[in-house]
């Protein structure tokens, strides 16, 4: 096993890679992407050497790293992974590539690009990178906040310089609303460290775990400060407004950073601060959160069926699957814990082809507008045949990724709710009708009017690089997901020994007489 700090290498690389691309000259500014790009390649390089590195029968956290920072105030700096940590950390280094190539020419080619924008919009992408490893990594509540904080910053400049006409208004919609998230956040870290154990590590979950103190009052006030912070990330009902329109108005890799892999930040902290540090209270809100995700699961779909923008109609149909994410966390079981786990993976990957397929077809059409095609199966047959691909994994159809984790999370939810399990089921079929029908409108139907020299062309060799692994990622975690399962199980039973829940005991009809 190696000494080396693996998750601080996984920050410090893309970080120094972002500054050599700000600090290039004009002359030299073409170098950005493929600095960008091998930046991105090496800490996902890394991030595969933690996931070989891991020990399901180890400690809770490893790849562990810590430094007194703030002693004075408890502040460390921290980081170390769990099973569900380290899922996501790889799942985001795998995107990061994706999303880089797949942004190559989002500002033109050759002599049309600004030098000084190509630069600015590649150092942004990837200095996302470290403040996605930083947030699932951080073992100190404090630092967890930095990273939660500082992550705002790089999506924000992405959207509001780089999006599309109502840019400002959505960068500015978005980092309000997450603002607003942070500083009621802020409150309950105040108040953890008030009710914590103290010292100069005061803030590491690990002394944290079983350790918080107050009244039971306190405690719930503490668990609201930071259900409603990740609620909004999430984002559920009904503090979701802000991600159509950032997600509409974002260029699309940047959409797939900002759904695929930054909004999991919500989930991933209702598993690990909610129900860890707070599981009284976390059983307390557990009927009006189950209700809230089953309304988002229905919700986000309703929506997606009305949408006539494409951009507009992928964002709604995150809502809904975070829904399911949501309500697979606060069943309370090992199924639906694990099946919430694998789909935060498998919904980053099914929304990045969508997301990105659906942007190679604007780039193509020049509109996002569905009514403004029609037929375009006859014209780019293979972006068709992958786009298709990638609704059919989004809307769970067995065989494809997103099929075992809803699976999971819709069992585990039936053993212990059955009316939100029942209810929560509409989805797959509203589902089925927001995908299907987007895509009957945009490919199928009679050839476009377009000639030879203006027919769109079908998928570049770049693009089909950025296709490929997605593709590749809904057929292995639809047949093997195994090796998901088996990295977040132990993190999900250790969750659930913390909360002190425990899975409902088999029946059958003979048993009962």
């Amino acid at each position: 096993m190696t000494t080396l700090p693996l998750l601080t290498l996984m920050m410090v690389v893309p970080l120094v890679g972002a500054v050599v691309i700000a600090a290039l000259p004009a002359a030299s500014a073409a170098l950005a992407k493929p600095i960008a790009l091998g930046a991105s390649l090496v800490t996902l390089v890394l991030a595969c050497v933690g996931w070989a590195q891991w020990d399901a029968a180890g400690p809770q956290f490893q790849l562990t790293e810590t430094h007194s920072w703030i002693p004075q105030f408890g502040v460390s700096y921290a980081v170390g992974v769990d099973g569900v940590a380290l899922a996501l950390i790889v799942m985001a280094c795998v995107l990061a590539p994706v999303c880089i190539l797949a942004a190559w020419n989002d500002l033109g080619e050759g002599a049309g690009e600004d030098p000084k924008r190509t630069k600015t919009y590649f150092a942004l992408m990837l200095s996302l990178l470290p403040f996605m490893v930083g947030v699932f990594a951080a073992t100190d509540v404090f630092l967890f906040y930095v990273f939660f904080e500082a992550m705002l910053i790089p999506v924000y400049f992405l959207i509001g310089l780089f999006g599309g006409p109502r840019r400002q208004y959505a960068a500015m919609k978005f980092i309000l609303f997450s603002l607003a998230g942070g500083l009621v956040m802020l409150v309950g870290v105040i108040a953890l460290y008030v009710h914590g154990p103290g010292g100069a590590d005061g803030f590491l979950v690990e002394k944290l775990i079983g350790n918080v103190g107050g009244s039971v009052e306190a405690q719930r006030w503490m668990f609201l400060a930071f259900f409603i912070a990740f609620a909004i990330k999430a984002p559920m009902w009904p503090v979701h407004t802000w991600l159509p329109d950032a997600s509409t108005e974002a260029r699309p890799a940047t959409a797939v950073l900002l759904v695929g892999v930054l909004d999991k930040v919500g989930t991933y902290g209702m598993i690990r601060f909610c129900l860890s540090l707070f599981p009284e209270a976390s059983a307390w809100a557990t009927p009006v959160i189950t209700v809230l995700a089953v309304i988002s699961v229905l919700y986000g779909a309703l929506l997606a069926i009305g949408q006539t923008d494409m951009m507009r109609l992928i964002a709604y149909t995150s809502i809904s699957h975070f829904g399911f994410i949501v309500l697979g966390i606060f069943a309370l079981t090992s199924t639906a814990g694990a099946g919430s786990a694998l789909y935060m993976v498998n919904h980053g990957f099914s929304t990045a082809g969508l997301f990105l397929l659906a942007g190679f077809l604007i780039a193509r059409r020049g509109s996002k507008r569905i009514p403004d095609y029609g037929g375009w199966q006859r014209v780019t047959p293979v972006l068709a045949g992958t786009f298709l691909v990638a609704g059919l994994s989004s809307l769970a159809l067995p065989g494809l990724s997103s099929f075992v984790s809803e699976f999971l999370v819709l069992a585990g939810t039936f053993q212990v709710n059955k009316p939100a399990a029942v209810i929560a089921t509409l989805g797959i079929v509203l589902a089925a009708l927001y995908i299907l029908l987007m895509y009957q409108r945009i490919f199928t139907g009679p050839k476009p009017n377009f000639t030879d020299r203006t027919a769109p062309l079908d998928l570049s060799w770049r693009e089909k690089a950025v296709v490929i692994p997605i593709i590749a990622s809904f057929l292995v975690l639809g047949f093997y997901p195994k090796p998901v399962l088996d990295l977040v199980n132990p993190a999900v039973k250790q969750t659930m020994d913390i909360v002190g829940a425990s899975d409902p005991a088999p029946t059958n009809a003979g048993s009962a007489k």
